[in-house]
């Protein structure tokens, strides 16, 4: 049987029809790939839908607990938490007040009026009252300062280090000066070794020209009761080389000598 011809036809060379062949093949497996991902998509997406029926109820019970949670925070906040610090913060007032006037006040006058801020006066509470009643306010916190000072000054060292341990604050100054005071109060109870360690924590807290070289001073003197000459002199030098304006730098020169004559 004769094969037609269409007028002009040119048999392909075997090479090309070779190659279209393997790219009619290749579009195949590809079309066949893209399905087969498409299925599997599909799969997905079902076992999805049936894990998410199955557990409706978990789930719908978690985003309750949510929102529950954090309206309830939101409520704490707003209808407790800030009327209490506000409260707290005009209790404290008074307190601070009585603990002011006894810094400039002497003997007996001094001792009351610093009682009188730590148990209260005037219908107000006192810094003790304040922390067992407002414990998580801010005016709380303060008042552990407060009182951890009121009981150095009154001789109750004791005291005084529990309530300044209970002090937190990310401030320049207070930061510093509750942890040096605690080691005022151990070198009162005769606990010199204690006292250096807050002392070198007093001075590493924070870098300023007030409480840094007070207490690398007061860290120097004390190195220097237990013998440790060489530590006294590091202290000592940070002082002169680094605070030389500050009224410590003064002091350097005559313990300086002190602490080489122990080395």
């Amino acid at each position: 049987m004769a094969t037609y011809k269409k007028r002009g036809y040119k048999p392909k060379p075997e090479a090309e029809q070779e190659e279209i062949g393997e790219n009619e093949n290749a579009y195949v497996e590809g079309e066949s790939t893209t399905q087969e991902v498409f299925d599997n998509l599909d799969e997905g997406a079902n076992k999805t839908e049936e894990w998410l029926e199955k557990n409706q109820k978990p789930i719908f019970i978690a985003i309750a607990v949510i929102i529950v949670v954090v309206l309830g925070y939101l409520g704490y906040e707003k209808f407790i938490n800030q009327p209490k610090e506000q409260e707290a913060a005009n209790e404290i007032s008074q307190s601070q007040i009585y603990f002011e006037n006894a810094l400039d006040a002497n003997g007996k006058a001094q001792d009351s009026l610093y009682n009188l801020a730590l148990t209260g006066g005037g219908g107000k509470y006192g810094f003790l009252d304040i922390i067992d009643n407002y414990g998580s306010t801010n005016a709380a916190n303060l008042a552990n300062y407060y009182a951890g000072m009121a009981y150095l000054n009154t001789g109750k060292y004791d005291k005084a280090v529990t309530y300044l341990e209970n002090f937190s604050s990310e401030d320049e100054i207070l930061a510093p000066l509750a942890k040096g005071a605690i080691g005022d109060a151990f070198m009162q109870l005769e606990q010199p070794e204690e006292a250096l360690g807050y002392y070198e924590d007093a001075a590493k807290m924070r870098t300023n020209d007030f409480t840094t070289p007070k207490f690398l001073l007061k860290a120097a003197i004390t190195a220097l009761e237990l013998g440790k000459g060489e530590k006294a002199e590091g202290f000592l030098t940070t002082i002169e080389d680094e605070y030389a304006d500050a009224p410590e730098a003064d002091k350097v020169p005559v313990y300086l000598g002190q602490a080489k004559a122990l080395k």
